[in-house]
C-alpha cells in the first residue's frame, strides 16, 4: 500500500456492483498521510468512507455518530489505546466489525486485539488488494488474519477453553439449538470462514450469518470470540 505524496479527500460513495449499498468504513490512525492513503484506497475501491480519526477518544466519538460497518483501526493511538477503542465500540455497537491494521505482528498484540472484539488483524505490509479484500470479509463477519496469525488465534481459543471459566448461568436453561445451528457452530469452531461454511453446507452466505446471529442470541453471547470458546468447551471442534 503506497503512501500518497499529498493528502487527498476520499471520493464520493459508490454502489457495489450487486446493487447493494456500499460498505461504510471508518479509518483510525494517528499518522495523517497513512490515514489519508488508506481512506483514499478504500474509497477508490467502492467503499463509503464515512469518517476518519487520529486518536482514541476521537475515534469513539466519531464512530458513534458515523455508525460504520467496519472500523479499520490502528492499535497505537494517542489518548486511548486501540484495544480499548475496540472494546468500547464493540460493546456499545455489537454490529460493528473491527479490522485492526497494525505495524505490529507481536503475538501479544494480536491476541489482545481479538480478545477486545476485533474480527480480524492485518499487518500494514499488506497490499491494497489484501486490505480491500479483508475489509469486505470483515464486513461479512468472516475472521481475517495476516498469514501465520490465524493458527495463533485458534490456539488461543483452545487455551482459553481449557482454562477454568467464571461461573455462568446453567447452559441447560439456554434454548436448544437447531441441528443446522449446531452444524454451523461446529464449523465456526473449526476456524472456517462464513464463505467456506456456506460452500460446505450448500447454503447462502446470508443464511450462515443468520444462523450465527440466532445462535449468539440463544446462547446470550456477544461475539465470535465467545461463540468459538463456547463451541470448543462443548467439544464441537472435535466432532
Amino acid at each position: 500500500m503506497s503512501t500518497p505524496s499529498t493528502p487527498s479527500t476520499p471520493s464520493a460513495p459508490q454502489t457495489q456492483e450487486s446493487g447493494e449499498r456500499a460498505i461504510k468504513v471508518m479509518v483510525v490512525d494517528d499518522h495523517p498521510m497513512w490515514r489519508d492513503a488508506v481512506a483514499r484506497d478504500l474509497a477508490e475501491a467502492g467503499f463509503d468512507v464515512v469518517a476518519t480519526a487520529g486518536d482514541g477518544p476521537g475515534a469513539v466519538r466519531r464512530a458513534g455518530a458515523a455508525v460504520p460497518d467496519v472500523l479499520v483501526l490502528d492499535l497505537n493511538l494517542p489518548g486511548m489505546p486501540g484495544v480499548q477503542v475496540c472494546k468500547e465500540l464493540v460493546g456499545s455497537h455489537p454490529a460493528l466489525r473491527v479490522l485492526v491494521l497494525s505495524a505490529s505482528g507481536e503475538h501479544a498484540d494480536v491476541l489482545e486485539a481479538v480478545k477486545s472484539g476485533a474480527t480480524g488483524y492485518l499487518l500494514k505490509s499488506a497490499s491494497t488488494q489484501e486490505l480491500t479484500d479483508a475489509v469486505r470479509a470483515t464486513a461479512a463477519g468472516d475472521p481475517v488474519f495476516t498469514p501465520g496469525l490465524a493458527g495463533l488465534v485458534l490456539g488461543e481459543y483452545r487455551r482459553l477453553a481449557s482454562d477454568p471459566a467464571p461461573a455462568a448461568p446453567d447452559r441447560r436453561a439456554v434454548p436448544q439449538l437447531t441441528d443446522r445451528e449446531t452444524e454451523v457452530l461446529r464449523l465456526v469452531a473449526k476456524g472456517l470462514s462464513y464463505k467456506q461454511i456456506a460452500e460446505r453446507l450448500v447454503i447462502s452466505h446470508r443464511t450462515v450469518q443468520n444462523h450465527v446471529q440466532n445462535t449468539l442470541g440463544k446462547l446470550q453471547l456477544h461475539n465470535r470470540v465467545e461463540l468459538v470458546r463456547y463451541a470448543i468447551e462443548a467439544g464441537l471442534d472435535d466432532v
